[in-house]
């Protein structure tokens, strides 16, 4: 697990030092450089020592045979079975790291290696014999990766902020993206804030050759096209659970301690719990968040730490809480900088508050339940999804009027905010209704904050685009709760949950593991009937009856709750100097996005609880903070 960089082009080896050392705190166990000049490549790696902890996991790493050279962040948890392979196959090796066997295998297999591959990755190759670059990211997205196309070529970074020390990339604001995150409060793969700055998506690989990009493919797609597998419940409990168990041992491998992250939760005790059984001899560290201060309530927030130590004291873990508050929003300008991207959710201080704590007790690598919610659903969209078969039937003026209703419901507790949302997009038909499920704010209210400039800029565009882009993906007959769950993997997963999970994680220089997003556990899941996921008002159905035994009734059918903080309260109180600073009239008018009477109205609104709009109007904050940070202010490293 470890920062990456690179060009291909006309740069030189200055940028290399610059871009590696304003990622450093992704690795700061071990850094490299290695310009071939002649070639106009670069590469720069800082490293986070976890598998074969010599020095002979250097990066960037070259093969025996001097042939080809790589920078890999990332985990290959069958390692192990591929060197073993690969040395039947003739090769040798001079490590003992997943690094070396990646190289190796690219020799073998070309950029047909993805098949064999069990883990999360993110990895340039540069290839002496055809002179070309290959760049590629896991299929899920766990790893992140960026690049651009500048004046001087090709430029790739784990980070954005490594790709900005390249003066000539543009600093120009993406008006779409400006969309997706007022909208979604994350922006879909491609796009980026920058209109300069890509994100690769998930299951994708590049062929770069003299600075430019020759080829641009998909390797894996979430596997929803399949066929349902009919099964008896009892074969569907025994096949999750075989295929969790099997997913959490092979994210065991490591060659450092390994610890976990305990909320209380369905996902996280499971993982901990069958870590427990895979490692009966080793006692895991398990780390949480206390949370405490006003704005609980108002948030629908819930205190998760009494569930934490149930089962920390019911599976005999060594659980180590951090207590937090409202002083925890004083970072809220560190997470954005280590976000890369303004998106508008308080949760990844958790995880950076929690990654620091594991650090501090020497714990670099944790695993996580994220994904859990995501591919055996566990979101309120999903119930509320199954629940339109009782009203979805009506005719479309009925539905215009549930609609409408929802205007005039007053939004100042959670029930009401979540009553209202249900039915706000009812007049959609189709995938339409389903892409909806995943807003914030609808287009028309997104326009209506826009200075007319952007707005001109944005044309027809539309924020549902990608989303409905990607569900043509999917056979016809697709059900409708798997299309959201497609989308749920492909986008907010990839481009909200995971992004900041490895960021805030490597904020720290810890390494976080997702066990219930392996390839294998995903492909079964895709193949479960829908009912056997969400039933009734139970997601994560089958899930939660192949825990029964493993975990405590009382923990495994808890009410779902979110990982997150008292927002409103925040903005209101302990943030509102701050929140007046940025949403001021000379704030707004000098950046030149938004309308400043409009957003003012916006917030109006949201205090009178006529409209719930407070993730939107902290999207708007975090947006002027993004710019702020990285194109008021001179670049730093």
């Amino acid at each position: 697990m470890c920062g990456i960089a690179g060009f291909s082009g006309n740069f030189d080896e200055i940028i290399l030092k610059r871009m590696n050392a304003v990622i450093a705190h992704r690795g700061p166990d071990d850094f490299g450089k290695c310009w071939l000049r002649t070639e106009q490549i670069g590469f720069a790696h800082r490293r986070l020592s976890i598998i074969d902890l010599s020095s002979h996991g250097h990066q960037p790493m070259w093969d025996k045979s001097n042939t080809a050279l790589i920078v890999f962040n990332g985990e290959i948890y069958n390692y192990q079975e591929l060197r073993d392979d690969l040395i039947r196959d003739g090769f040798s090796f001079n490590s003992h790291s997943d690094t070396e066997v990646l190289l190796n295998l690219y020799l073998r297999d070309g950029t047909s290696m993805f098949s064999a591959i069990n883990g999360i990755f993110a990895f340039a190759i540069f290839d002496k014999r055809n002179k070309e670059m290959f760049v590629a990211r896991d299929g899920v997205g766990v790893k992140p990766l960026y690049y651009s196309e500048a004046s001087g070529g090709f430029i790739f970074a784990s980070e954005i902020k490594a790709i900005l020390q390249e003066l000539s990339v543009s600093r120009v604001i993406n008006p779409k993206a400006v969309v997706n995150h007022l909208a979604y409060l994350w922006s879909p793969a491609p796009d980026t804030i920058l209109e300069d700055v890509r994100k690769l998506e998930p299951g994708h690989a590049l062929i770069v050759k003299k600075g430019r990009i020759e080829k641009k493919y998909k390797f894996y797609d979430l596997p929803y096209g399949q066929p349902i597998h009919s099964c008896s419940i009892k074969q569907a409990e025994e096949k999750t659970q075989y295929y969790l168990k099997q997913a959490v041992s092979r994210q065991l491998i490591s060659d450092v301690p390994v610890g976990a992250f305990l909320s209380g939760g369905l996902d996280s005790s499971a993982v901990v719990a069958l870590a427990m059984e895979a490692q009966p001899d080793t006692r895991i560290q398990c780390f949480t968040i206390g949370l405490h201060g006003s704005g609980m309530d108002e948030e629908g927030v819930v205190n998760d730490l009494p569930y934490a130590k149930r089962v920390a004291e019911y599976l005999n873990v060594d659980l180590h809480v951090v207590n937090v508050g409202p002083e925890m929003i004083l970072d809220l300008e560190k997470m954005i900088y280590h976000l890369d991207e303004p998106q508008a959710d308080p949760a990844p201080l958790n995880v950076m508050y929690i990654s620091q704590f594991a650090r501090e007790h020497g714990i670099k690598v944790l695993l996580s339940g994220v994904g859990g919610d995501d591919i055996f659903t566990g979101y309120r969209r999903h119930y509320a999804l199954m629940q339109e078969k009782h009203w979805a039937w009506l005719p479309g003026y009925v539905r215009k009027g549930l609609t409408a209703i929802t205007k005039n419901i007053p939004q100042n507790q959670p029930f009401m905010r979540r009553a209202a949302k249900a039915f706000h997009y009812a007049n959609l038909d189709g995938d339409e209704r389903i892409a909806s499920y995943f807003q914030w704010l609808n287009f028309a209210n997104v326009l209506d904050l826009l200075n007319e400039e952007v707005k001109n800029e944005l044309g027809e565009y539309c924020p549902n685009e990608i989303l409905l882009q990607s569900l043509q993906n999917l056979p016809g007959s697709t059900h409708t709760l798997n299309k959201m769950l497609y989308l749920e993997g492909k986008h907010f997963l990839a481009d909200h949950n995971l992004n900041y999970t490895d960021k805030m994680g490597m904020t720290e220089g810890v390494e976080i593991r997702v066990p219930l997003l392996d390839p294998e556990l995903i492909a079964f899941a895709t193949t479960l009937p829908v009912h056997y996921k969400q039933r009734g008002r139970t997601g994560k159905w089958i899930f939660k009856k192949a825990m029964e035994g493993v975990l405590p009734k009382e923990v495994i059918y808890r009410p779902k709750t979110g990982f997150g903080a008292p927002l409103r309260s925040w903005l209101r109180n302990e943030l509102k100097e701050m929140v007046d600073d940025v949403l001021s009239q000379e704030s707004i008018r000098n950046r030149g996005l938004f309308d400043y009477a409009r957003i003012n109205r916006l917030r109006r609104l949201d205090e009178d609880g006529k409209l719930d709009a407070i993730y939107p109007i902290f999207s708007v904050i975090c947006i002027e903070l993004w710019c702020r940070i990285f194109i008021d202010q001179p670049l730093q490293n």
